[in-house]
């Protein structure tokens, strides 16, 4: 069996009052040449140039290692090192700090394998120890998920957990009511809507078949309830995907630029799985992998069951999940599909439920319009307070 990469892919004020000034330290020793290699750097975390954003930081970790053996014999302070502290005080850079942004260039790469190599670098670093904490996960609790033992362990029950068609959201009714009550005001004034009507139904028609729904999906998202959810759907997929180990490209929340790097809906995360897609290419697959794929891919649906009680989204990844487990060999049976959706969003919604504090701030985050570094920073730094 084989997957498109598609299926495989789901884009300080204090201190500048407070200047430190650390003892014995010459900024003028500061050389020229590192200075311009990390504006280098910065220009290739600027131009989302991860290869060569990441081949820097690379080098400097050589650097910075080599001067860190020289250090502990001659109990100097030399070159990298004192580079990024220099450079940190002057207020130019944030020194180590600086390392993070390598996130940032993700969205703009091609090669997965690359982005998975810029997460093992800031890994090994100590940047990111959740970074994959929760892999095991998916070798954990009961294999037969009946509808009863996902309510007992949600406290929901199955149809809270399963996303709404249009007509059945809160959103959608809402918009239903409105369109009707302002049609019969305008034709209770006698102003004949026939022909606009006509005109909106064929627009949204058209916008249905060749491109998806995007259009209404854009609309739709600058309705705050429903950017809210989207922001909530989207976090959940991340948190699983770090969480599980997945290393993740890019979060995308505008419906248009979905389109355009080939997301279907309203936005998507996109993550990738190593040990899947190894796997594909020799022509086959552990249920340990799958399993993983399908926690990620029913996070969203998760997420917003646990912050609302019930899920409105998550259409599309149901519908992914379904041509997957088609692809099998052998396909799974209607009834293994369920069982299998019924317990990976029963995992991804104990997973976010363990670790709420981490999934508000990431929909925090992602609310503010942080980068990708900057949502990965602030679940960090929740999951080392909790």
């Amino acid at each position: 069996m084989a997957l498109s990469s598609q299926q495989l892919l789901f884009s300080s004020q204090f201190s500048l009052l407070c200047p430190r000034t650390p003892p014995n330290r010459n900024f003028k020793a500061i050389p020229r040449a590192a200075l311009r290699e990390w504006k280098e750097y910065e220009d290739a975390v600027k131009r989302k140039d991860l290869a060569r954003a990441l081949r820097f930081l690379k080098s400097k970790e050589t650097l910075t290692n080599n001067d860190s053996l020289a250090d502990s014999v001659n109990g100097s302070f030399t070159n990298d090192s004192a580079t990024r502290s220099g450079l940190g005080d002057l207020g130019l850079f944030d020194g180590l700090e600086r390392d993070w942004e390598v996130l940032d260039t993700c969205l703009n790469a091609d090669d997965m394998r690359l982005v998975s190599s810029a997460y093992g670098f800031l890994k090994n670093r100590g940047f990111l120890p959740s970074f994959g904490k929760f892999s095991n996960i998916v070798l954990e609790g009961p294999r037969e998920v009946t509808p009863t033992v996902l309510q007992s362990s949600t406290g929901l029950e199955v149809t809270k957990l399963s996303p709404k068609k249009w007509g059945e959201t809160g959103i959608s009714s809402l918009v239903f009511i409105a369109f009707i009550g302002g049609a019969n005001f305008l034709v209770d004034r006698g102003i004949d809507i026939r022909v606009n009507l006509a005109a909106i139904l064929g627009l949204t028609l058209l916008d249905s078949i060749f491109l998806g729904g995007v259009c209404l999906a854009q609309i739709s998202s600058y309705w705050p309830p429903n950017k809210r959810r989207i922001l909530v759907h989207e976090a959940g997929h991340l948190l699983v995907a770090y969480l599980m180990g997945c290393p993740i490209r890019g979060v995308i929340l505008d419906p248009m630029v979905a389109m355009q790097m080939g997301t279907q809906g309203q936005a998507g995360t996109q993550f990738w799985d190593e040990k899947l897609s190894n796997e594909l290419a020799e022509g086959k697959l552990s249920s340990t992998s799958f399993d993983r794929y399908c926690m990620v891919l029913f996070a969203g649906i998760a997420a917003e069951a646990l912050v609302y009680g019930e899920a409105e989204g998550g259409e599309n990844d149901e519908n992914l999940f379904r041509s997957i487990c088609i692809l099998l060999q052998p396909p799974l049976s209607v009834a293994q599909m369920s069982n299998q959706a019924r317990w990976s969003v029963m995992q991804s919604f104990n997973l976010l439920k363990w670790h709420r504090d981490a999934h508000r701030a990431a929909v925090k985050a992602l609310e503010s319009g942080g980068s990708l570094s900057v949502v990965i920073r602030r679940i960090e730094e929740a999951m080392s307070s909790s």
